[in-house]
């Protein structure tokens, strides 16, 4: 799933990607693209907040393309 957030600044982004984590399911990649340069700090402190992680964080012409996985289930 692609989480558009071009052209917004923070904390649209991360609220936007919250968004969409609560509304996929458990081990679910989503991407997060993003303009406003804070969306490299804020993004990784939510998604580690909500229990996920990031895959991946790549810069190109000025677009933040930020790759997360929402939390598995947990085992037990």
């Amino acid at each position: 799933m692609i989480v558009d957030a071009r052209g917004h600044r923070c904390p649209t982004p991360s609220l936007r990607l919250q968004k969409a984590m609560r509304e996929t399911g458990p081990g679910t990649r989503l991407i997060l693209l993003a303009t406003d340069p804070m969306a490299r700090i804020d993004v990784p402190h939510l998604v580690a907040g909500l229990g996920g992680r990031v895959i991946s964080v790549d810069e190109a012409y000025g677009v933040l393309t930020i790759e997360v996985e929402t939390p598995a289930v947990p085992t037990g």
